[in-house]
């Protein structure tokens, strides 16, 4: 089983590219899938607090169970802005 991970700003340049193709054990999680990415990528820890993840472009809790072929993606929180 396998899910489609996408990153987006911090997490793209942690990772070094956009998507990568993630595999998933039955019954897994976004929470349990996130620390597989984690130990992966030790540099995603402190932007993993304040992301958003969404599943097949829903916003996602960190229970939410994943299927084969789900698309999980990692939405740092965006700053900046006129004042």
């Amino acid at each position: 089983m396998k899910v489609k991970l996408r990153f987006f700003a911090a997490w793209r340049e942690i990772v070094g590219q956009s998507e990568l193709s993630w595999p998933i054990q039955p019954d897994q999680n976004v929470e349990t899938l996130l620390a597989g990415v984690i130990a992966e990528y030790p540099k995603l820890a402190g932007a993993a607090k304040s992301s958003l993840v969404m599943v097949n472009r829903k916003y996602a809790d960190k229970q939410a169970a994943l299927q084969d072929g789900d698309e999980v993606a990692f939405i740092p929180p965006v700053g900046g802005g006129a004042s």
